[in-house]
């Protein structure tokens, strides 16, 4: 079943225009990999989703008009972004960061108990200030802080930039352990290797358009489309 549908989605900032017709299908229960060079406009998308900018064409979430709404619409209807760079409320505790989160929930299984549980290193810091913690930590709590809103469909941007090998490798793990429980996820990475390791579908994008949707193994067995789309490889 298609949870999230974009049909010719087209937008950007003022006076440029970087989405140029994006077609997109998620399907409820599957990790999505968006795929793409620096500039090509997938945090651009990510952005129109969330209703952060503006932008035409039409977003459909379980068969619900996305585009035009706010972005506190968008959040309730069931998305939750993990933002790139994690962006966490650094004055806060992390308890008070998840907190806050969990404050307008959805109903469902996530907690800040349960995010404890999936992050024990984020327990032994609950009483730090968000800002105090590393990288890795943030990026733990960047996390929780989505999941706590029991989102149908949670978007994470590039979650592995600038982490260690260990940390991205707990990123991959929790990717696969949301997917197990049956969590919607849309993934925007750089990193070629979780990518293919987490995924369900890859699409790719260049130039504001989605130029290739296919499975994981559509890819990990051809260096040379690798090079084609990506530049790498």
């Amino acid at each position: 079943m298609s949870l999230l549908v974009l049909e010719d989605v087209a937008g950007g900032y003022p006076g440029t225009r970087v989405l140029d017709g994006v077609d997109l299908t998620v399907d409820e229960g599957r990790v999505l990999v968006l795929l793409g060079r620096n500039g090509v406009g997938k945090s651009t998308l990510v952005h129109t989703l969330m209703g952060m900018l503006h932008g035409t064409g039409s977003i459909s979430f379980d068969g619900k008009q996305l585009l035009g709404l706010p972005t506190h619409a968008v959040a309730r209807s069931g998305l939750a972004l993990v933002p790139q760079g994690r962006r966490v409320f650094a004055p806060l505790t992390v308890d008070e960061n998840l907190r806050i989160a969990a404050a307008h929930a959805r109903d469902g299984r996530w907690t800040p108990q349960e995010i404890y549980r999936l992050f024990p290193r984020l327990e032994e810091r609950r009483r730090n200030w968000a800002g105090q913690l590393s990288g890795g930590e943030q990026e733990m709590l960047s996390i929780g802080r989505a999941l706590v809103t029991n989102p149908r469909l949670l978007i994470m941007d590039e979650p592995s930039d600038g982490l260690a090998p260990s940390i991205v490798n707990l990123v991959g793990d929790v990717i696969q352990s949301l997917a197990a429980e049956g969590v919607t996820v849309m993934l925007v990475e750089q990193n070629l290797a979780l990518a293919l390791r987490v995924a369900d579908q890859v699409a790719v994008m260049s130039k504001g358009r989605v130029t290739f949707n296919g499975r994981p193994d559509d890819l990990r067995h051809d260096a040379a489309r690798v090079r084609d789309l990506l530049g790498v490889g």
